[in-house]
């Protein structure tokens, strides 16, 4: 006894297990019959442990009622025959993909005791033991399991609905051992989905999704992804303050300077345009020679697009300089230099500028903590209980002509230079020295009776390693064989 039900993803044949739950064979058969089924959607999908459907219109729907047995749909009226009680085989478990069993619930007076209506229950991977004496078992998928896989892949929400609807387009007894129950009229061809069926589509089953081809919109999609992900990327290691920061529209970017040309000179010849906060020559942080850019701030936004449109291009100490926005953040952040940012924090808004908005997407507002210039380091940072304990020990800042601190010409000793030499103190002490074990027996002989050691017998090399005897009963020794031979 089989059934084949049609999907929008593809067939499933199922098998029926009449002898072992005929009651719950009956009603789905019949069901198939009438075409109950055509147009349910699959309402609920747990990847890789089970699909639920079997409502005509769909539990989310307010005009659907749950769904209900074959007797109960033939006879409307009596509401005790809308759900039936289903047979229960300890020996039938959901063990393998593809058990079909039917959906049930607890009877409100007595929770021991189970009702089934139309919903049905397919499993999408092995060993589903939650469902035993849950749901009761009826059936197994004996073909279409490539169905099933597509299914388990589909696209779902955060109650398990698939995004684009999966239907039972129709279903097809192809084996029915039992005899109609009276009223049953088979329909004469498939029908057509009602109101409230239409009314449930999110995504047609067969909506075809075009997605867009515009290459010049693909591509200001992918390039504002990938903006994103970078700045991201950037607030993590610590190279923006926020990812959602934008430069500020009071900075010049002033660049192809000539390496001799000084702060002043520079702030002298923009501060015709307007109040200037600060002029800073980016400068090599090892040799102090100028890098031959610049950031110029500006108190007003006018006074920096006036020297923007006059600057551009003019002579500088025989360099033609561009002068453009900057595109920067740098200066903001906390890792520029201190005396600029404190002068510009004074003046209030986040990083000094007052129509910037902090809003971290990494670390909340707990605010970044420097560590080193190690991308590593910045990123496993918040590994510890908290910034401040993981923080780096800075290393000891060097006198350019007279030394450090210490007065010797070399820099500090190390924090840990203390605990390295009781480290070595305790390996090199005589307490860990390898001691021979005296046996018990020889304790024993080489005490006295009142409890002190016999003192050691001597065990020179003379008393038994005398070299002139040995010397002696050599020669000794060849004589005698000198005697021999001559007799």
């Amino acid at each position: 006894m089989s059934v084949l039900v049609e999907t929008s993803l593809g067939d499933i044949t199922i098998d029926l297990r009449v002898d072992e739950a005929p009651k719950c064979c009956e009603n789905f058969l019949k069901l198939c019959k009438i075409k109950y089924y055509n147009f349910s959607p699959v309402h609920n999908v747990q990847p890789n442990f089970s699909f639920q459907t079997g409502d005509p219109i769909g539990p989310g729907s307010k005009d659907s009622d749950g769904g209900r047995s074959i007797w109960g749909e033939l006879n409307p009226a009596q509401t005790a025959k809308k759900a039936f009680q289903p047979e229960f085989q300890p020996k039938l478990k959901h063990e393998v993909m593809g058990t079909v069993s039917m959906a049930t619930a607890p009877a409100p007076d007595d929770p021991d005791q189970r009702y089934a209506g139309s919903q049905f229950i397919i499993t999408l991977g092995p060993k589903v033991d939650f469902l035993d004496g849950k749901a009761a078992i009826f059936g197994n998928v004996v073909e279409g399991f490539d169905t099933l896989e597509k299914i388990n892949a589909a696209y779902i929400d955060d109650t398990g609905r698939p995004l684009k609807d999966i239907r039972i387009l129709h279903t097809v007894v192809l084996d029915d051992p039992y005899e109609d129950p009276e009223g049953l009229v088979e329909p004469p061809e498939s029908p057509i989905p009602s109101a409230a069926q239409l009314a449930t589509v999110r995504v047609a089953h067969d909506e075809v999704l075009v997605e867009e081809n515009d290459p010049e919109a693909l591509e200001r999609v992918r390039r504002e992804r990938e903006a994103r992900a970078q700045a991201l990327t950037l607030e993590m290691v610590g190279d923006l303050p926020f990812a959602e920061v934008a430069p500020p529209e009071n900075v010049l970017f002033v660049c192809k300077l000539n390496p001799v040309t000084q702060d002043e000179d520079l702030e002298l010849i923009f501060s015709r345009f307007g109040k200037i906060l600060s002029c800073e020559i980016i400068k090599d942080k090892r040799t102090g020679d100028s890098l031959q850019y610049a950031f110029i701030e500006y108190s007003d936004q006018k006074e920096c697009e006036a020297a923007y449109l006059k600057m551009d291009g003019v002579l500088i100490d025989d360099h033609r300089i561009h002068v453009d926005f900057s595109q920067s953040v740098s200066k903001i952040a906390d890792d520029w230099r201190d005396v600029t940012n404190k002068k510009r924090r004074s003046r209030g808004g986040f990083g000094g500028i007052d129509n910037l908005e902090k809003k971290k997407q990494y670390r909340g507002d707990s605010g970044f903590n420097r560590v080193s210039d190690s991308v590593v380091n910045n990123l496993i940072i918040d590994r510890g209980n908290s910034p401040s304990e993981n923080r780096a020990p800075s290393r000891p800042a060097l006198s350019s002509s007279h030394g450090n601190a210490t007065g010797r010409g070399r820099p500090e000793p190390r924090r840990d230079e203390a605990r390295r030499r009781e480290r070595i103190d305790t390996y090199h002490d005589d307490r860990f020295k390898r001691v021979r074990s005296r046996s018990p027996r020889r304790d024993r002989r080489d005490r006295e009776p009142d409890g002190s050691y016999k003192p050691r017998r001597d065990r020179s090399r003379d008393r038994y390693h005398d070299d002139r005897s040995r010397q002696d009963r050599s020669r000794d020794r060849n004589r005698r064989d000198d005697r021999r031979r001559r007799d």
